[in-house]
């Protein structure tokens, strides 16, 4: 685990990174609180309001309820708590009475009755593995359409043998899509347990996540989650050997790229290599093509069209980022809107970067709202953050460090919103505890990067509570709108007045998580807490505190040889020392890693180099993480660029 942490709250922090898994807390860590299983599902689409704006809808995560507020002239009556599956994570009311509710980790969908007394789900649709996302659209609406992975128990099902495109994944055979899209006739559900849906739509990219619809209802984009960024590693044992730092365009490579050794002189290992396609070679970081040793090619396709009516597949949109997040469409003009983060991970190293000559140290993560003209086609990156200078590293040089920097700053955007008269553009900055407002003309404008102005664009940020997941804007009354924010830190739901800016009301979701949790989920995700310049936190590359399907050299040349004491669990005999560079290694989970022992591929944060003796586990138990992992506390500044550890 990279971007690990240590510190007063310590046992809290723990617990919050640590959490994303089914995993037992026991007293140890929770102290004399009762165990607790979490599982760290990302909000999606956790609001909506009923087509007549009567009724907010809110999916309450960690109570796996469907929360149901009475809207009076903006204000918010709280009338109904439904349960409904596990970590619900999106909604949306396909009429005033009839809500469907996305369960991400039940592998279902609960279709609720709002006209029922008292309300309750009158059908549960059994769909495939972790949905997310769910929008209605075709002729009147009348189609759900569910994003899923390309793999569960449902898919083989007998009752759905039938449907086009159910059946075996495939899991292990190649070049086969990995992203579906579940469609179901919400007027006909069929007569079968779970469902039968109309149609398995299946997309040539990894698990999807996000959906929108054309103004017109006729077309839906569906957007891949981790999208990657055509990058990928080469095995140690394929790299010729020998280190060479030149960079010829072509030809045999001769090594990894250097340096040769560490800033103390130690060779470095023969590792692998990390390579980009650049759109015609697969490149490493001196620029000398690979191509003889990468047998595949590697699309980068992100967002795709489906006609809501046929199901026919159709335009594909490439290069709109690394992790998409969600998407919205401007209801005058059609565009799209997608937020994503785009991952440096062909930069080389953590740290300083003097004796390696490069790192990602500050540099971990980019926010991007990209815009897609179906009509043109285009794809237009926007990074919210132009005011940060990445050759300013906050540890090194502190003086000539924007202070103010983190001020001006978006972190892991997530759900986007357009107002009525398509003029507005609302995004909900979880990393920032703030709303980002765009004019759509200006994130348009294919010069929105070069006339960027971050003072006068963070002037117009709506300050929120910590975690802000999701948004709708009630314009029902156009002398007065409000903006509803779902706070997933507070698990609150806030009313905004979007013009003064002011919170109007606030209301509490009730949370079965124990308190360290509650209060120790923004160390995961509080961008202006644990980062230099308030664009990165732990979760960029730990994704809703999972993985980002990337591979990253994360060595520090500039680091020390380290001892390794941990035990072996081999006949071998381990290594004993770590050179602190390592090669690629694939971002790991932090689900399921309590009691595993020493961290991360190596376990090479063991030996207490980093003072933090005091800070070791003192229960005695075998296979304790807890040293290992408050020994990544280092990451905050090597990779986050913090000045100072927590």
């Amino acid at each position: 685990m990279r971007h690990l942490l240590c510190g007063r709250r310590r046992r809290a922090i723990l617990v919050l990174l640590a959490m994303g898994s089914l995993l037992t807390l026991g007293a140890s860590v929770a102290g004399a609180q009762a165990s607790i299983q979490i599982f760290e599902s990302g909000p999606v689409r956790p609001l909506a309001l009923s087509p007549d704006g009567s009724r907010l809808l809110a999916t309450n995560i960690p109570d796996s309820t469907l929360e149901v507020f009475d809207v009076v002239s903006g204000h918010l009556v709280h009338a109904h708590s439904i349960p409904v599956g596990l970590e619900p994570v999106a909604v949306a009311a396909r009429t005033n009475s009839e809500v469907w509710v996305v369960n991400h980790l039940s592998d279902s969908v609960s279709i609720v009755d709002l006209g029922a007394s008292p309300p309750r789900v009158v059908r549960t649709l059994l769909v495939g593995d972790e949905p997310r996302d769910i929008v209605f659209a075709g002729t009147g609406g009348g189609r759900a359409f569910i994003t899923t992975a390309h793999r569960g128990q449902h898919r083989t099902d007998a009752s759905i043998a039938a449907v086009p495109g159910a059946g075996d994944p495939q899991l292990t055979t190649p070049g086969i899509p990995r992203a579906d899209v579940w469609v179901f006739d919400a007027a006909s559900l069929g007569t079968t347990l779970g469902g039968t849906p109309v149609s398995i739509l299946s997309f040539f990219a990894d698990t999807p996540r996000a959906l929108t619809v054309s103004p017109d209802g006729n077309t839906v984009y569906v957007a891949a989650f981790h999208s990657g960024n055509q990058t990928t590693a080469i095995n140690d044992t394929l790299v010729p050997d020998g280190f060479d730092s030149a960079a010829p365009s072509g030809g045999a490579p001769g090594g990894v790229p250097g340096p040769s050794d560490n800033a103390f002189g130690n060779p470095a290992p023969e590792t692998g290599v990390l390579v980009k396609f650049d759109g015609a070679s697969w490149r490493d970081a001196i620029g000398r093509s690979w191509d003889a040793l990468v047998g595949f090619g590697l699309p980068d396709h992100d967002v795709f069209a489906v006609d809501a009516n046929t199901l026919a597949h159709g335009a594909v949109f490439d290069h709109v980022g690394t992790i998409l997040f969600n998407m919205a469409t401007n209801p005058w003009n059609g565009k799209v809107y997608v937020t994503n983060t785009e991952l440096p991970n062909h930069i080389r190293f953590e740290g300083a970067g003097d004796h390696g000559g490069t790192t990602v140290q500050g540099h971990l993560s980019e926010s991007r709202i990209t815009v897609i003209d179906p009509a043109g086609p285009l794809v237009d990156p926007q990074h919210l953050n132009q005011h940060i200078d990445y050759g300013k590293l906050h540890t090194d040089v502190p003086d000539v460090v924007d202070p103010d920097a983190k001020n001006h700053s978006l972190a892991t955007p997530l759900q986007p919103i357009v107002s009525q008269d398509g003029t507005t553009l609302y995004v909900a900055a979880f990393g920032s505890e703030r709303i980002g407002v765009f004019d759509t003309a200006a994130i348009e404008d294919p010069s929105f990067e070069a006339n960027f102005d971050p003072k006068v664009a963070s002037a117009r940020y709506i300050p929120t509570p910590g975690g802000p997941a999701g948004l709708v804007l009630d314009e029902s009354d156009e002398n007065q709108p409000y903006l509803y924010v779902l706070s997933r830190f507070e698990n609150r739901v806030v009313v905004i007045d979007p013009v003064t800016k002011a919170i109007v009301e606030s209301h509490r979701l009730h949370d079965p998580e124990p308190p360290h949790v509650v209060e120790g989920r923004r160390f995961l995700y509080d961008a202006r807490e644990s980062s230099g310049n308030g664009e990165a936190s732990c979760s960029s590359c730990h994704i809703f505190g999972d993985l980002d399907s990337l591979a990253w050299n994360l060595g520090d040349p500039d680091a020390p040889t380290t001892v390794n004491t941990q035990p072996s669990a081999s006949i071998l005999p381990p290594a004993n020392s770590f050179h602190p560079m390592k090669g690629p290694m694939t971002t790991q989970t932090l689900r399921g890693m309590s009691t595993h022992g020493a961290l991360h591929w190596r376990g090479d944060r063991v030996d207490g180099v980093f003072g933090l003796d005091p800070c070791q586990e003192p229960t005695g138990a075998p296979c304790s993480e807890e040293l290992s992992f408050l020994n990544f506390i280092v990451a905050f500044e090597g990779l986050l660029g913090r000045d100072g550890m927590l």
